[in-house]
């Protein structure tokens, strides 16, 4: 998997003491929460960053560069975000490659966590998808017909049907990347019985957002809703939602191949009160229960 960091800091790996060493960093992680560490501190852990793998789609939707700026502000813990799709970050994460997750790949993660491969794994925010396509104009439907339809195993099969019944009027694009919205899109088709084939389903090109694609083509997209409610807008408009099966949970982990420093408190920091706050000010997320 490709490991690109995002524009934002590495990590700091102390906390307020300048001769505090990394096992009392761990030791008194509760007081690292509270207390900045002092610059000359800082400084030095620029070269041991926590990096942190993300699905794209939770940095596109601005979930995690939102929780990223605020970890630090209220820490001084300096983190990197390494973007990618859910399942190779999960793989990364396996592998010990990275500190910490941060993705919406639920049964992924879960096979993980039952093999006991990834640990102190919390929802942190609920998210959901969505499916987006042509809008629907005054005199017309949207040409699959689903717009407004509430479950979204009947959107899917009437999607099918109308692309079967008037080839080269409904074209589904699909994320095909091993992310989240790409696995969730699976879990879907699965879930209706439907086996969805070209011509009408189609993967999208790599290094082209789903969006773009699907803009640019008219087609029909799953999308996560914050993704929508960042980079959406016409000639598509929302058409599904609301379905509970769309539900999208966020999780953050962490591997038992490593042990970082500062990887206990960023988990703790983010699944806690002030990471919730966070999460709360977003629109396209709720906060867990």
């Amino acid at each position: 998997m490709p490991a690109v960091a995002s524009g934002a800091p590495s990590r700091s790996l102390h906390a307020n003491n300048p001769c505090m060493d990394r096992r009392r960093f761990v030791a008194l992680a509760a007081a690292a929460l509270t207390c900045r560490p002092a610059a000359a501190q800082q400084k030095r852990s620029l070269k041991d960053p926590l990096r942190v793998g993300v699905d794209a789609g939770l940095i596109d939707s601005g979930l995690a560069p939102a929780l990223q700026k605020a970890f630090f502000g209220d820490t001084g813990v300096l983190v990197v975000l390494v973007p990618g799709a859910a399942l190779p970050v999960l793989e990364a994460l396996e592998r010990g490659e990275l500190d910490a997750a941060l993705t919406n790949a639920p049964d992924a993660e879960a096979k993980l966590e039952n093999k006991g491969l990834v640990h102190d794994r919390h929802t942190i925010a609920l998210g959901s998808h969505v499916i987006v396509g042509p809008a629907p104009t005054a005199k017309s439907f949207d040409p699959a017909g689903i717009a407004r339809v509430s479950d979204v195993t009947e959107a899917l099969t009437r999607l099918r049907d109308a692309a079967i019944a008037a080839p080269g009027t409904v074209r589904f694009l699909s994320a095909g990347d091993g992310s989240g919205t790409h696995a969730a899109e699976q879990a879907l088709w699965r879930a209706a019985h439907i086996a969805p084939a070209a011509p009408w389903y189609a993967a999208a090109t790599a290094g082209t957002p789903l969006l773009a694609q699907a803009r640019q083509q008219s087609a029909y997209a799953l999308v996560e809703r914050g993704v929508w409610m960042a980079q959406g807008g016409k000639p598509l408009a929302l058409l599904v939602e609301g379905d509970a099966a769309l539900a999208a949970p966020v999780h953050v982990m962490r591997p038992f191949r490593v042990n970082h420093p500062a990887g206990k408190i960023f988990v703790a920091w983010i699944a806690g009160p002030k990471g919730r706050q966070v999460v709360g000010a977003l629109r396209a997320y709720r906060v867990p229960s």
